[in-house]
């Protein structure tokens, strides 16, 4: 029995749209593998897991910045190859199960390092996934950072290729040697140099001087006047250096091989590193298309039930964003009370969009993706999901469009039960209205006795009848604005809808007459059903509008009544506040008045009243008020001396500071800069900038400045005493550094694109890792870099090099109108 009618259900609705989304997003073939194998589910506690696990991705995508998301490839079949005994792995494959492997072992450090309770569920995944550190340590030892085979992966192969290096140092000086006699003998031009063809070296000699000297004619030129000769004294160390290569080839073979027989037994545990990896691209994917789609987790239960408040259409949302226009939520409910919804209104007044929408949730739900509705929405899970949408006519089966909808509405009656959601668009159309809205009528019984969930769109007004007096069955209309005749995209449950059939022909100008005696042909009682329905909708609306009034400014006088019962609550507190701590205060006060009057009563008493004694308690008294005042103003006064000699000494400070930097640097000094050794205080010759010199060699100096390692030209970089560099970071701290400065300007000036053309390997793979640093520290995503054509040569070590680099995510030729393979486009993972 099929759960899903008809086959093309996916491209009704739009999910074939929602799969390829999901393929772009993926970052290997594994993940794409699981898109495809996707599919509509009925099982809860597997839909609610798969929610669970993409709602916990999009977390990880809005929170964290550092999951790793790179080298994600797909070595499986490489694996599989190497199931058979003597069968061995490639060195690119080798270089590609390393960094994948690595992939692997850090989402593994990622979740471990989590709380249980952050990331559960794919916390659990990672359980059963082994990280392989003795795989990664004999990788490293076989190859390099490039992903090249070590000169030390064996003892056999260091000598072999020490040997080629000696055979090519003695055949090129002899070459050399070769040519510059033929130059002095005339038989070469002053100006000719060594080339290359077919793999060997050559000299380029004039046509007419081949025979003179002695070796074999390998090319000419495109216009024969040059001949291209490897001398004989040649030809046997190039032999011999051959004989080396094929020699080294074996030997790499072998290693090859013996790696490849080690890791044998564990094919099993690596095919499940694989399948991991394949899953978590897949739910990342999902978790990036429901932060585009401002998707959700929502409230699933075990039972069919639609509750879903502002759900909207992605696809539709996604069109009209980049039109400018904003997209109407939908706000939906099917309930076993209430299971069928018919929707009427005008044509292009929404109802097939109403109906899509519930079909694409619905099934990305069962899918396992989130889906864009609010908060507080509820969804259910059917077990079958039929639709009929659209003109399924076939001239193969002789079907009309009218005979395919029978067709379908056959399938839907001999399947459907209590746990299946139909979607009918234009229920009954294609043939007589009266016989067509008859057999709808009948059909739309059987489906209701049978508790079947639907989502119906029709025209009908017997239909529209039929649903009011039915139970199970619930009107819905799509609202029309029948003032400015615009349709206004919202579902309203509980009424059915007008056409509007008339009012829209009379908008685009057919004439009155013929709308008359369509009126008359219709009937009065037809035309007045379909009136009363508009007015109906506009007195609702009007009341609608008054209730809302109503009920805002009734939210609001019980808002200020809760505030001023608040204030006079608060009010009657500080009161009491008040009065108690003014009682305190009185009574404070009172006993001190008391205590007074008996003491000056006892002194009066003591002194028997003498006035003298009197007299000079007041002077003493007054002598220390003036003492009092006299030492106050003098304190103030020496504070602001102080404060006088403070600012005197900052200005004096702030004059000689300019001549100080200004001094010339004494010889000793400069001596000391051009002397670099690793440990040393360095800075950019013209800048401020202080850091540390971690490497160096004849032309680069590798630099730390704080947490930014770069690589720069040695000429550009000059040792520094420590003092300098305390100054030079004091004036850092003071707002006087000039890194900020040169940074904006840097930003400012710096270009996404680099010319290497003509420049010899070292120097090119050197100025594109200085490169590539700029831009990552300038947040640039995208370069460009102008190698040529060639040989090749520079192109392949370039892109060995990009292959290494951790923050290359990808690269690519450019596009043909743009320079074709010339030109490496190199995106960055910032």
């Amino acid at each position: 029995m099929q759960k899903i009618y008809p086959e093309n259900f996916e491209v009704k609705i739009g999910f074939d749209r929602i799969r390829e989304m999901l393929h772009n997003k993926c970052l290997s073939t594994m993940g794409s593998e699981w898109v495809d194998e996707m599919h509509f589910q009925e099982e809860v506690e597997n839909i609610q897991n798969q929610l669970g696990e993409v709602d916990e991705f999009c977390r990880i995508i809005r929170e964290f910045d550092n999951f790793p998301a790179t080298h994600f490839f797909d070595l499986r079949s490489a694996l599989q190859k190497i199931k058979t005994e003597g069968r061995f792995l490639e060195t690119t494959e080798l270089f590609d199960l390393k960094r994948s492997l690595e992939s692997v072992r850090a989402i593994v450090f990622f979740f471990n390092k989590q709380d249980d309770e952050v990331f559960p569920l794919l916390k659990k995944k990672t359980t059963a996934v082994q990280i392989f550190p003795y795989i990664y340590d004999r990788i490293d030892s076989i190859l390099n950072k490039f992903g090249k085979i070590r000169d030390n992966a064996s003892p056999e192969l260091a000598q072999i290729r020490k040997d080629i290096i000696s055979r090519q140092s003695s055949m090129s000086k002899r070459l050399h040697a070769i040519l510059k006699q033929a130059q002095k003998d005339g038989l070469v031009d002053d100006e000719a140099t060594i080339s290359i063809r077919d793999g060997r070296a050559v000299i380029p000699v004039s046509a007419s001087n081949k025979r003179k000297l002695q070796g074999i004619v390998y090319d000419e030129s495109a216009t024969g006047k040059t001949s291209y000769v490897e001398p004989n004294e040649i030809v046997e160390m190039n032999n011999e250096i051959r004989e080396l290569e094929y020699a080294e080839r074996r030997e790499i073979v072998k290693i090859l091989t013996d790696f490849s027989n080690d890791i044998r037994p564990y094919l099993d545990e690596l095919f499940y590193s694989y399948d991991f990896l394949g899953e978590i691209d897949f739910i990342r994917a999902k978790a990036m298309l429901a932060v585009e789609f401002d998707a959700i987790k929502p409230d699933v239960q075990n039972r069919p039930v639609v509750d879903w408040y502002q759900a909207i259409h992605p696809l539709l949302q996604k069109t009209l964003k980049k039109e400018n226009r904003k997209i109407v939520p939908l706000n939906i409910r099917l309930t076993e009370e209430k299971h069928i919804l018919l929707i009427s209104g005008p044509n292009a007044g929404g109802k097939s969009v109403c109906l899509k929408t519930v079909g694409l949730l619905q099934y990305m739900l069962q899918c396992g993706l989130l889906i864009p509705i609010s908060e507080g929405s509820k969804t259910g899970i059917f077990s079958r999901l039929f639709i009929d949408i659209g003109d399924e006519q076939s001239m193969e089966n002789d079907l009309s469009t009218y005979s395919s909808h029978l067709m379908n509405m056959k399938h839907f009656v001999k399947f459907s039960d209590e746990k299946t959601l139909i979607l009918i668009d234009e229920f009954g159309t294609g043939t007589e209205p009266m016989l067509g809205g008859a057999i709808a009528e009948a059909i739309l019984d059987q489906l209701n006795q049978l508790r079947t969930f639907g989502v119906i769109t029709t025209h009908y007004t017997n239909l529209k009848h039929f649903a009011s007096s039915a139970e199970g069955i619930e009107n819905g209309a799509m609202l029309y604005d029948s003032q400015h005749m615009n349709p206004l995209f919202q579902l309203e449950i509980g009424k059915p809808g007008s056409s509007f059939a008339f009012e829209i022909a009379r908008k685009i100008g057919l004439p009155e007459d013929i709308l008359e005696k369509a009126t008359e042909k219709v009937g009065k009682k037809h035309i007045d059903f379909d009136r009363n329905l508009r007015q109906i909708n506009r007195d609702k609306r009007y009341w609608e509008s008054k209730r809302k009034k109503i009920r805002q400014v009734e939210k609001i006088l019980d808002e200020m009544a809760a505030n001023y019962e608040s204030e006079l609550q608060e009010t009657k507190k500080l009161r009491k506040e008040v009065l108690a701590k003014a009682k305190e205060d009185a009574d404070r006060l009172l006993s001190g008045v008391n205590k007074k009057i008996e003491n000056t009563i006892q002194e009066i008493r003591d002194a028997q009243a003498e006035r003298e004694r009197t007299k000079k308690a007041r002077e003493e008294l007054d002598d220390l008020k003036k003492l009092v005042k006299h030492k106050s103003d003098s304190d103030d006064k020496f504070i602001q001396q102080k404060i006088d000699k403070l600012r005197q000494r900052e200005d004096k400070r702030n004059k000689r500071r300019p001549k100080d930097e200004k001094k010339p640097i004494p010889k000793e000094k400069l001596e000391e800069r051009v002397e670099l050794k690793p440990g040393d205080k360095v800075q950019i010759k013209g800048q401020n900038t202080v850091g540390d010199l971690i490497e160096l060699n004849d032309k680069n100096a590798v630099v730390a400045f704080g947490q930014l390692i770069t690589t720069l030209p040695r000429k550009q970089v000059e040792r520094i005493s420590n003092n300098e560099a305390k100054k030079l970071e004091k004036g850092k701290r003071t707002g006087n550094s000039s890194l900020t400065q040169n940074f904006s300007q840097r930003r400012l000036t710096f270009k996404p694109e680099i010319d290497i053309r003509g420049q010899r390997v070292e120097e090119a793979i050197s100025k594109i890792q200085e490169f590539i640093d700029e831009a990552i520290m300038f947040e640039v995503a995208q370069l460009r870099i102008l190698h040529g054509k060639g040989h090749g040569i520079l192109k392949s070590t370039i892109r060995d090099y990009l292959r290494s680099e951790p923050m290359v995510r990808s690269y690519k030729d450019e596009h043909v109108d743009f320079g074709g393979a010339g030109i490496t486009v190199v995106n960055l993972a910032l």
